[in-house]
């Protein structure tokens, strides 16, 4: 398994989600936002025998019903020094965990490659590191969070679908969500 080596940002900035109705919306250059100060992340691998950074994320909301990310990844080994692999691209689903009030991804997948070094391919070993941590990333770090200040007056709404509309992730519930935010937590609608 593989372990987070940096700790979260301790930045308190958040950016003020749109709000009508049911849904609950997010810019791609808000998600884009948090991600940054999010990364580089530093991951061990092998009992620390690998060493697995991810940095640069640029995420983008293309139409349909998953995101695009894409992120450079460096390994190192045995105590050395990063050497860069390549540019990754992943795209991914998303679900939204109420209980976290946090944007997850959802069933990733790489779909892209590009080598650091011309010729190089995605070896195996490799491929599998990714993947192992694609998989702790998307079941425990939020891509976004809503403001704790909007999600502690949500209450026990229940999700009912999660997806990408009009290059923004909306969050729809089975409640007016407008009703229950107060107006001065309304200012980015």
């Amino acid at each position: 398994m593989l372990a987070l080596a940096l700790a979260l940002p301790t930045t308190s900035a958040w950016a003020t989600p749109q709000i009508q109705g049911h849904q609950i919306s997010v810019q791609g250059s808000d998600l884009q936002r948090f991600l940054g100060g999010r990364f580089p992340q530093t991951h061990d691998a092998l009992g620390g025998l690998v060493e697995m950074t991810v940095s640069n994320p640029a995420l983008s909301l293309p139409p349909g019903d998953r995101l695009k990310m894409a992120f450079d990844l460096a390994l190192a080994t045995a105590g050395g020094a990063p050497a860069p692999v390549g540019n990754v691209t992943l795209t991914s689903a998303l679900r939204y965990d109420t209980a976290k009030q946090g944007f997850y991804l959802d069933q990733p997948t790489i779909d892209d490659f590009r080598p650091a070094n011309a010729g190089a391919k995605l070896d195996h070993s490799t491929r599998q590191l990714l993947n192992a941590w694609l998989a702790d990333y998307a079941r425990k770090e939020p891509i976004y969070r809503i403001d704790p200040a909007i999600a502690a007056v949500m209450g026990n709404v229940q999700v009912e679908s999660v997806g990408i509309q009009n290059g923004r992730v909306a969050v729809n519930f089975n409640q007016n969500i407008e009703q229950l935010v107060p107006a001065a937590a309304l200012s980015g609608k």
